[in-house]
């Protein structure tokens, strides 16, 4: 469930490193936007809309939207879309 083409982004994924999501480790490829690697590990809400509480996912791709904004390595309102993942990343959701 890899991303592998896009129409703006090109996906050049490196060597494999581990990252940690809500204290699960899971891997994926250094240099591949954060939000990409979830999507392949088969997680697919990324973060919770604000007053009805609905679940968003991986949407823009480019860090236009706010769907993908997580915490990384204790930093809130990442754009995980345009974050390149790196090993030993710390990884959760925000409210």
């Amino acid at each position: 469930m890899r991303i592998k083409e896009h129409p703006i982004l090109n996906f050049q994924p490196g060597k494999k490193v581990a990252f940690t999501f809500e204290g699960k480790r899971l891997e994926g490829y250094d240099n591949e936007p954060i939000a990409a690697a979830l999507v392949a590990a088969g997680i697919k809400v990324l973060s919770y809309s604000l007053k009805l509480k609905r679940p968003r996912g991986f949407f823009c791709a480019i860090g236009n939207c706010s769907s993908c904004l997580m915490r990384v390595n204790g930093l809130p309102n990442v754009r995980t879309c345009i974050v390149r993942l790196e090993e030993g990343m710390v990884i959760e959701r925000q409210d």
